[in-house]
């Protein structure tokens, strides 16, 4: 392998997003991976080449969508000879797939390539229970009718009670949401500052839409050209009316369906390459991913679950020599209001940042008018691996149209994990 390269982001697409269940109720992962895929193929001709892969991601997909990104490629438009794999880490996925294909190009093993995911949280896999599975097991295994009858002995009818996507983590039995309740009682964030956050991110994408930031990045899909989840005449007098969607008894919960992100569909992705393969192939490059990492917090044990970006951020920024402040703009990933919110706050805290983090002085602070100037999460919905690709074909085309500059990328992740990553021009 050759010495680390220079990867270009070449740009990226994405299909609208949509809350669960209305336009994209019957497509799955598979159409809108290859609506998707077909767009980026479209926006930079690339009909016919061979790319050195294709990565994509899902977090909720069936057993039969055994490789998105192969099955995706083959129907992209590109040379069926271009290979594909599929990736998961909740919701870093599509950053991870992105990050994959950067450290092939990095090193040499390939030239030019495609990141992105997609999710579907209404097409899910429904299954049947562990004891049903296992009488169907033995009745394929079973070599006689009555062996096969055998198989179902004592059967009951409550065996055919089908079970659902879970959305709790296995180790506690909390949902995201609960968890994220506990971490913003724990930094005393409150309801007003989260309802603000919210405001503020269907604002900046609703102006972004309008003039037209989107008109080469968003592709319509099923009569759809815009994130149905944008509520671009909302108000905090509208967001107050909210009652509290986890902690619902103590009277305490701030968390609402309002600055909380909706289970949404989508699919995005990324064109990335070597300098040399965009020049050659007439593409102009807007950003360089110049580095990335990932780590996790012990949540099991008491860490806030979506924490992890805050320990990532400083061992990136110290590998790379830079400072909190040493970006033009900062990306984070809106799980939640009170998320950011937290994570912004254990970063100006001198305890947390010495006594966790390790380091001799706070972070510091961030000028909010630098984060997520395009709106976030809150308000564009998502789709759990898809939401990486959004942010990097958004950051950087924000990078292009400044000119240069310098962006952060945060994103949490469930199982206590968060995925950053570093883009410039």
């Amino acid at each position: 392998m050759r010495p680390n390269r220079p990867v270009a982001v070449l740009g990226g697409v994405r299909i609208p997003f949509c809350r669960q269940n209305t336009a994209y109720a019957d497509v799955g992962n598979l159409g809108m991976s290859v609506r998707t895929l077909g767009a980026l193929v479209e926006k930079f001709g690339l009909h016919g080449q061979q790319l050195g892969e294709v990565a994509m991601g899902a977090v909720i997909k069936h057993s039969n969508d055994w490789n998105l990104g192969r099955e995706a490629a083959l129907s992209s438009g590109l040379s069926p000879l271009t290979p594909g794999i599929t990736l998961q880490r909740a919701c870093g996925t599509s950053l991870d797939s992105i990050i994959t294909i950067a450290n092939k190009i990095a090193v040499g093993q390939i030239e030019a390539g495609i990141g992105g995911g997609s999710d579907t949280t209404s097409d899910v896999p429904i299954v049947y229970g562990k004891q049903l599975r296992r009488r169907l097991l033995e009745a394929a295994r079973a070599k006689t009718t009555k062996d096969k009858l055998a198989a179902f002995k004592g059967f009951h009818l409550r065996e055919l009670k089908p079970e659902f996507p879970g959305v709790a983590e296995p180790r506690t039995g909390k949902s995201m949401g609960d968890h994220c309740e506990d971490m913003a009682k724990q930094w005393n964030i409150s309801r007003d500052s989260q309802d603000e956050w919210a405001l503020s991110s269907h604002q900046k994408l609703a102006a972004a839409y309008e003039r037209g930031f989107f008109d080469d990045l968003v592709v319509s899909f099923r009569g759809v050209s815009r994130d149905n989840i944008l509520r671009p005449d909302s108000s905090l007098e509208k967001l107050a009316t909210l009652k509290p969607a986890f902690d619902k008894t103590s009277g305490r919960g701030t968390l609402t369906a309002a600055n909380s992100t909706p289970l949404t569909d989508g699919a995005a992705a990324c064109l990335l390459a070597s300098e040399e393969w965009a020049q050659a192939h007439g593409h102009e490059v807007l950003c360089y991913l110049r580095d990335a990492q990932v780590s996790a917090v012990d949540f099991v044990h008491g860490e806030g679950l979506l924490m992890a970006p805050t320990v990532a951020v400083p061992e990136m920024l110290k590998r790379n020599g830079l400072s909190l402040q040493d970006f033009d703009i900062y990306e984070i990933h809106e799980a939640f209001a009170a998320q950011v919110l937290c994570t912004l706050r254990a970063w100006e805290s001198e305890e947390y940042c010495k006594n966790r983090l390790g380091l001799d002085a706070p972070l510091g602070k961030i000028d909010p008018a630098k984060i997520n100037p395009n709106g976030s999460s809150l308000a564009a919905g998502h789709p759990f691996a898809a939401t990486g690709a959004r942010i990097v074909a958004t950051a950087a085309k924000e990078l292009k149209q400044r000119g240069g500059g310098r962006c952060l990328i945060s994103i949490c992740t469930a199982g206590g994990m968060g995925v950053v990553a570093i883009l410039e021009r």
